[in-house]
């Protein structure tokens, strides 16, 4: 059995892209985080994989704006330079009303922008 090579951090380590989308996610801005992915990024959620700042965008836009929450960050993680874990907890008028969601990223591009986010409970 391997150990988990994630290291816990402080939050505020993460770096400025990583807390740039979260702020931009949150706020429901689609142009402020679709800045801060590669333009082949994909972006998982619910189990469905959108591919590109055109779906990112409606995705963006629709399902992930579905519902009124707000969000706790619990925790964050770095497994490597370009792998990070950021756990949220959000409360709102979803079903269940709280839940701790994982938002795994990937940085990649050679500009430190995200290229990949799977977001699981």
């Amino acid at each position: 059995m391997s150990a988990d090579p994630s290291q816990h951090i402080d939050p505020a380590d993460l770096p400025t892209t990583i807390t740039r989308y979260l702020a931009a996610h949150t706020a429901r801005d689609t142009t402020a985080a679709l800045t801060t992915l590669t333009p082949d990024a994909a972006v998982t959620d619910e189990g469905k994989t959108h591919h590109g700042h055109a779906e990112i965008g409606r995705w963006l836009t629709g399902a992930a704006s579905e519902y009124t929450y707000t969000t706790e960050l619990l925790g964050a993680q770095r497994t490597d330079a370009d792998h990070w874990t950021v756990t949220q907890r959000l409360e709102g008028d979803f079903p269940g009303g709280v839940v701790d969601l994982r938002f795994q990223f990937v940085l990649g591009g050679g500009h430190g922008l995200i290229q990949q986010l799977v977001i699981e409970v």
